[in-house]
């Protein structure tokens, strides 16, 4: 094969690119991936990592100030956010020298620059200098992955309006914060920058807060912020930001918000803007090749094929669920279907979701109002934390286990929680859905005690009239 020549290009080294190339060279296929930025892309270096190492140190701090309720003392408890900062970044940093050595491991080839497709099986790639070369391959995969959606007028400036990137490095610790957007990202940073101390303000356009989950397990969470300081405007926008700069790095953003019962303006010092993404589509050459792209994200079918022989598009910019390990799936799954293997593909309904805010939310498959309104007669089953005796030896009792089952032929249609841990505890349903286990399995199945998975079965018992501890 002449250099310059490979089996498969993927364009993009995030957890669905670098993923594909590994898969894809496992499997005796010569693999190149092109990245203009840094391996392990947004996820590794600016989303999912670091957040979760920022987080991780907000839960210490919180079980520090609650010394107390486990019968220790400390005093004088404090944080130095750049320290907290300074770990996340080097946390992201070791994974990101972890992708390198995988992708030597596994020789693919790497290459930095940006690259562009000149025909359905070439790609032009720039590096920094401006030299051009031209490579070409049997199949293209496009794992470019997407930003930060802007909004006319909240537009972050890194300074008193911020976007995630600004956010997981802050210049200052906000006082009064203004977070726009309750999803997954929004949330976090919310819960993050709320449990260091500052005075928080969640505004949603939607009629209740995390709007993909259940809406019980929504407004349980919603409960719990409140609990804790947080005042959360459901229903509501911003409509503008009047940013007033001290000069000195500092200053604060009039915001107006409009709500069900009319329009006012509050003070903060610090916004957060978490609307939303959009795909990275610009500059790949896709209009020349037809590629269909819709609301920034590219079409594809269920084995993330283009409609251009040879051409497939996976993760962020293929489109919901955003999230990074169902990015990986499919790079798994397209890498295999290139290799001539018969997978199956990724199933939206499969892929688990997580929220690593205090409580932590999960879930998998069917919401209950999704699934009545798929014509599925129901069966549900809940059981709380407070009825759980390892939640209670850890102070963690408030929480909730949600199962939906479909009455008629006992299959688990989906599962939903909210409190500690859940995010580890979601995946025993995941498992449970993808072997098409039914109700009569998971009631059968012996759950370890003392443990929190203790009230994933209770849940099931439950929607069958047999929980035991509640």
């Amino acid at each position: 094969m002449a250099a310059g020549s490979f089996d498969v290009i993927v364009i993009g080294a995030g957890p669905g690119g670098y993923v594909a190339a590994i898969r894809a060279a496992q499997l005796g296929l010569r693999a190149a991936v092109v990245e203009r930025e840094a391996l392990g892309g947004i996820c590794l270096n600016w989303g999912c990592i670091p957040t979760k190492a920022l987080l991780r140190s907000a839960e210490v701090f919180h079980l520090m100030q609650r010394a107390r309720d486990f019968g220790l003392a400390a005093e004088g408890i404090g944080f130095n956010l750049d320290a907290v900062v300074a770990r996340s970044r080097a946390v992201a940093k070791q994974l990101s020298g972890g992708v390198g050595h995988l992708l030597k491991k596994n020789r693919v080839t790497v290459i930095m620059g940006t690259a562009r497709l000149t025909g359905p099986a070439s790609v032009a790639v720039t590096d920094a200098g401006g030299a051009v070369q031209t490579l070409s391959a049997g199949a293209v995969i496009l794992a470019t992955g997407a930003r930060a959606r802007e909004l006319p007028g909240l537009e972050a400036d890194g300074d008193l309006v911020w976007s995630y990137r600004h956010a997981l490095q802050p210049n200052r610790m906000p006082k009064r914060l203004l977070v726009i957007g309750s999803g997954a990202i929004g949330i976090e940073f919310a819960s993050f920058f709320g449990t260091l101390g500052a005075e928080t303000t969640v505004v949603e356009v939607l009629d209740r807060i995390l709007p993909v989950e259940d809406a019980e397990i929504s407004a349980f969470a919603r409960k719990q912020f409140t609990k804790q300081g947080m005042t959360i405007l459901e229903k509501a926008s911003v409509t503008a930001l009047d940013r007033r700069p001290d000069g000195r790095g500092g200053g604060s953003v009039i915001a107006t918000i409009s709500t069900g019962g009319g329009v006012r303006t509050e003070a903060f010092d610090t916004v957060i803007s978490a609307v939303g993404i959009v795909g990275n589509v610009e500059g790949l050459g896709l209009e020349a090749l037809g590629v269909r792209v819709e609301r920034t994200h590219v079409v594809t079918d269920a084995f993330c094929r283009t409609g251009v022989p040879g051409l497939y598009a996976i993760g962020d910019v293929a489109g919901p669920p955003w999230l990074a390990h169902k990015a990986s799936h499919e790079g798994v799954m397209v890498a295999e279907r290139i290799a001539g293997l018969d997978p199956h593909p990724v199933r939206p309904e499969a892929i688990p979701g997580c929220t690593y805010c205090r409580p932590q939310v999960a879930s998998v498959g069917l919401t209950e109002e999704k699934a009545r309104a798929a014509g599925h007669e129901v069966r549900v089953g809940r059981f709380p934390f407070i009825g759980n005796g390892k939640a209670i030896a850890l102070g963690e009792s408030e929480g909730l286990v949600k199962t939906v089952f479909d009455a008629r032929t006992g299959e688990l249609l989906g599962a939903h929680m909210v409190g500690a841990e859940v995010t580890e505890l979601i995946q025993g349903y995941v498992i449970g859905r993808t072997l098409e286990t039914t109700e009569a399995e998971l009631m059968q199945a012996v759950f370890p005690h003392p443990t929190l998975s203790e009230m994933m079965h209770e849940a099931v018992l439950d929607a069958f009239g047999r929980t035991i501890h509640f």
